[in-house]
């Protein structure tokens, strides 16, 4: 419920639980593999192509299908579980879409009294817990998460405030991991980890924030996620597997992807409208409180209460964050603060394996 403040799709943003694996951290390879490599092989076609800073906004494209056989994106499911993630109290109807009234899909109705966050466990027990919570919009795909989960709606049961999503939050780790842990969390559902993290500091060993909003320079949503919370067009464009997905990946760093990997993150879009009436849903809700979360966030992180461990991580050719005053202010705080000079907003994305062994570094 992407970060969530989040996810490709944000409505119930969607957490992954890992625990590290012993000798590399979220490998490539299916079946354990978390945050993906951006180390391709150069004798490959590819789909999305890097990005000259210069660029700006990214390239936009058009085109693409949808294949009734199996994917990546089943391959992810059967690996996965969902795990109850909100109650829902009273009775409250079934979803509707905004324009035509009609009973949503499954997706959007609540499972009995709850809603549900899908995620993934991997690795072995006997190793330090991490639970790895995606941004906005994202999805499973790049941590785990909104592709699969429930995607509700606002006035059936989730509203999308730091309110619900702390209680969410807290109710998917009281599921899944019972000791301490870590927390690694990217984007726009930082600050939703951080408040859950003010309540909950004697279960945290660490707290890693990649690309978190945190300067009065990151109130205001990037055009590309603003575009959503449009009056009747955000409806409309949410509606776009392009739009939802490609442009919005593309629009906020320097990306290189398969065509493979691109349809999973479009296929949340391409069958059920739930997951962009849920991106629409949420880019509102965004919109309207960034600020007050923002506020939130920095209060937490600079009071004398605050005593758990932090890091940011933070890929300097973000498109959508500046990293003007970030420094000045994580580096006030004593927060150490590691740079990634290759990397954009979602650096798990683009440098996922350089992310990954600085992350084990940091955990150990």
């Amino acid at each position: 419920m992407a970060p969530p403040l989040a996810v490709v799709g944000p409505a119930v943003a969607a957490p992954t639980f890992r625990t590290p694996l012993p000798c590399r951290l979220w490998p490539w390879k299916l079946p354990s593999c978390c945050w993906r490599r951006a180390a391709l092989p150069k004798d490959e076609d590819y789909y999305l192509i890097d990005a000259d800073e210069s660029i700006g906004d990214g390239f936009s494209f058009s085109g693409g299908k949808y294949g009734e056989g199996p994917s990546k994106s089943d391959e992810w499911f059967a690996q996965g579980k969902m795990v109850n993630a909100y109650a829902v109290y009273g009775d409250k109807g079934k979803a509707k879409d905004p324009f035509f009234g009609l009973t949503m899909g499954s997706g959007s109705q609540p499972s009995g009294d709850v809603f549900r966050w899908f995620c993934v466990e991997a690795g072995s027990s006997s190793n330090p817990k991490v639970l790895l919570i995606h941004g906005l919009p994202s999805q499973k795909f790049m941590s785990a998460g909104f592709g699969f989960s429930d995607k509700p709606q606002p006035k059936y049961g989730f509203d999308y405030t730091l309110h619900e999503y702390t209680a969410s939050l807290e109710s998917l780790v009281n599921a899944v991991v019972p000791d301490k842990f870590s927390i690694v969390v990217q984007g726009y559902f930082a600050p939703v980890a951080v408040k859950y993290a003010s309540e909950h500091q004697d279960k945290l060993n660490h707290l890693v924030l990649v690309n978190p909003p945190i300067t009065d320079k990151h109130v205001s949503l990037p055009s590309p996620l603003a575009s959503f919370s449009n009056f009747l067009l955000g409806e409309i464009f949410s509606q776009d597997p392009l739009r939802a997905s490609d442009k919005v990946l593309t629009s906020c760093g320097p990306y290189m992807m398969k065509e493979e990997d691109a349809m999973v993150y479009r296929r949340p879009y391409l069958v059920s409208g739930s997951s962009g009436f849920a991106l629409n849903a949420i880019s509102k809700a965004m919109k309207k409180d960034l600020k007050a979360y923002i506020e939130s966030m920095r209060s937490i992180l600079g009071s004398d209460s605050w005593k758990t461990k932090t890091t940011i991580c933070w890929g300097m050719r973000d498109r959508w964050l500046s990293y003007d005053g970030v420094e000045e202010f994580f580096g006030g705080l004593n927060h150490k603060i590691v740079e990634l000079p290759m990397a954009g907003h979602h650096a798990q994305e683009d440098r996922g394996e350089e992310l990954g062994n600085i992350i084990k570094s940091i955990l150990r």
